[in-house]
């Protein structure tokens, strides 16, 4: 019999206070970063209630912990406390006896060296506060991300064991690339797990002329269409903030047949709770046997050179990295 799993989706407003200079950025909230502290506070208020409520999977946003303001000049000696963080997670996760998904934290290594980098990480705890999975973000958004951060290029999409089964982990913009579900599903992902700092703001001038709501819509389209093609369920957590200042919400646990089993429906922050049965998914795969075609051999072919990767994803590969 399948499981079921109480997954909380929690939205959250990753708040940021004033730099020294006690002047303000134009972006989202209009203040500075570096309120990490208060909002791990915040973060883990939603958790202890998650759990309260039976949930044994908690995520959070993108960027919960920071914001996304890289030209602060704190924000790079912030980004060198992140251990500390992960620590304070893996420690709330076995004494809350739940699976969490902290978002994603922005890493710095080998600071003041050649190699220095900035790298946005999603982890997943384990119940016992192990760390049972890592994913480092490929699809990075932009020159807004590109040229602070670091991409696991050509890395693959690790799909791995957890209390929950077989999980895979995307960040945001890799919602956008159906290869990145393919390479995880291949491995056995039945549960994708998205952290997300997702804005309005992210459609052009020209998108928002014909439809102010389209970024709204690419995600209700993407999440659900992400599910039926490759017959998993995905929990998507999506920052929340003030109403105006370009914060999209919508954060949702959806599933094939069904699309959001629940939705946070505005930018306004929360945490939705809700029961998960992995039997939807499959009866999805009974239905459309998506998995079993890729598994084909005379679809689903490897190349020699690397045996671990499919045909179709090699093919498609320079043009998705």
């Amino acid at each position: 019999m399948a499981p079921v799993h109480r997954v909380a989706v929690i939205q959250m407003h990753p708040k940021v206070i004033v730099n020294d200079s006690n002047k303000f950025l134009p972006l989202l909230s209009g203040l500075q970063p570096m309120a990490m502290e208060k909002n791990y506070q915040k973060a883990e208020g939603f958790i202890r209630a998650a759990a309260l409520q039976g949930a044994n999977l908690a995520v959070l946003p993108e960027y919960h912990l920071l914001n996304w303001l890289p030209h602060d000049s704190k924000f790079k000696e912030a980004c060198g406390h992140w251990q500390t963080y992960v620590d304070k997670y893996q420690a709330l996760a076995k004494e809350c006896n739940i699976n969490i998904v902290p978002g994603t934290i922005v890493e710095l290594h080998d600071e003041g060296t050649d190699d220095e980098r900035l790298l946005n990480v999603a982890y997943f705890i384990d119940n016992t506060g192990e760390i049972v999975g890592k994913y480092v973000k490929k699809n990075l958004w932009g020159d807004i991300e590109r040229l602070h951060l670091t991409s696991s290029s050509s890395d693959p999409h690790p799909a791995f064991e957890t209390p929950l089964g077989k999980v895979g982990m995307l960040i945001c913009w890799d919602l956008a690339f159906p290869e990145a579900f393919r390479e995880l599903i291949s491995q056995g992902a039945k549960l994708i797990i998205i952290p997300t700092f997702w804005t309005l703001s992210d459609c052009s001038k020209e998108g928002l002329a014909i439809n102010p709501s389209a970024e709204a819509l690419f995600l209700d389209s993407m999440l659900t269409a992400r599910c039926f093609e490759n017959t998993c369920a995905i929990v998507f957590a999506n920052a929340g903030g003030p109403a105006g200042k370009g914060y999209a919400g919508l954060s949702q646990v959806c599933v094939p047949y069904a699309g959001p089993l629940t939705r946070l429906g505005s930018h306004a922050e929360g945490m939705a709770v809700v029961d998960l049965d992995m039997a939807i998914l499959e009866d999805a795969e009974a239905n459309y046997q998506v998995r079993a075609d890729l598994a084909r051999s005379d679809w689903y072919t490897t190349d020699e050179q690397n045996p671990t990767c499919p045909r179709h994803l090699l093919i498609l590969l320079p043009f998705y990295l």
